[in-house]
């Protein structure tokens, strides 16, 4: 099957560039996080290429069990998701298919049809072939777009009931304001009365959940360290990436997994022709991964304007997928 749409769409949102080809917002992003005390990037910047290629790699790694966990629910739930969902509904991703989760949705439900949304292209358009090839007949559109904002989609789904897909519980990347604006735009995107179904990843040990983000072979690190590679890349920087080291922690006030860059050394550098310096043991926050209770989840959920309407947990409790119903905004019981 062709896939359609493979450039962005008249009307669609496009990335903004300045005329040397660079991203604006993510060098504001960039500037701005190197000038706080805590300097931070967001992670929303990780996924270029390589970062989506790294992040594949992460999901297959043993100590990393969010990924298999997901699967687990989606190869074992497929008859209640089709029961729950319904057929015909234009599934809509936040962000490229799954080669392996996004797949086993498609084949329980029965869509009319996969829009998938990114901001990366290439890997946008890698994916959405890859799943024409695998589903021959269900019309494609992939959209190049920042869906952290409200994306107008191909006029081809219009008519379509909407469901949106955001597996590998990515929103527990974003702290609780971004997530609830993040919420708050998907419901818009889809409409009232659609549907969402969300990964989460849930509260466990903390040795568990610190190795699934220092895996033993170093992918998560080089993951961390393409986004230094990426600035020095995009935005004219001198860091030394050689001179920073991947930590991934508990922070449990916060009940999150941060990952930072950390500064062996004191350094100097450069980005986007500003001056910038790292003291020895200071870092760059650069992700945190929130996980849930069903309390927390829900209060989220209900924050962005979605109605929990059914969770599904794997068989060891690690991970839920829950689906929620856009509404219209209420201001009393």
């Amino acid at each position: 099957m062709t896939v359609k749409g493979q450039t962005n769409l008249a009307g669609l949102e496009l990335v903004d560039r300045d005329d040397a080809g660079v991203d604006r917002a993510f060098r504001a992003d960039v500037l701005a996080g190197l000038a706080q005390q805590q300097k931070a990037i967001p992670a929303r910047w990780f996924y270029d290429e390589r970062g989506s290629e790294l992040f594949e790699d992460i999901t297959s790694q043993p100590e990393y069990y969010p990924t298999r966990a997901e699967t687990e629910i989606l190869e074992s739930r497929g008859r209640e998701f089709a029961e729950a969902i319904g057929a015909g509904q234009a599934v809509v991703e936040f962000g490229s298919g799954s080669s392996i989760k996004t797949p086993l949705l498609l084949r329980a439900i029965e869509p009319a049809a996969y829009v998938p949304l990114d901001i990366s292209g290439d890997f946008l358009r890698a994916a959405a072939a890859d799943l024409s090839d695998k589903f021959p007949g269900l019309p494609v559109y992939p959209v190049e777009a920042d869906f952290m904002r409200r994306v107008e989609l191909p006029e081809e789904v219009a008519d379509l009931k909407k469901l949106g897909f955001f597996p590998g519980s990515t929103i527990g990347n974003m702290i609780a304001p971004t997530a609830v604006d993040l919420l708050r735009n998907m419901a818009a995107t889809l409409g009232v009365g659609s549907m969402l179904l969300i990964g989460m990843d849930l509260v466990k040990d903390t040795q568990i959940l610190e190795a699934a983000y220092d895996d033993a072979a170093g992918v998560t690190a080089a993951f961390n360290l393409n986004l230094v590679h990426r600035v020095n890349r995009e935005l004219a920087g001198t860091i030394a990436v050689a001179e920073l080291r991947h930590k991934a922690r508990w922070n449990d006030d916060f009940a999150r997994i941060e990952m930072h860059l950390e500064a062996k050394s004191e350094m100097h550098f450069e980005v986007a022709g500003r001056p910038f310096t790292l003291k020895k043991g200071e870092t760059i926050h650069t992700e945190n991964s929130h996980k849930f209770t069903a309390r927390s989840a829900n209060m989220l959920l209900t924050a962005g304007g979605w109605t929990p309407i059914h969770r599904w947990n794997d068989t060891e409790e690690r991970f839920s997928l829950i689906l929620a119903q856009s509404a219209p905004p209420r201001s009393a019981p």
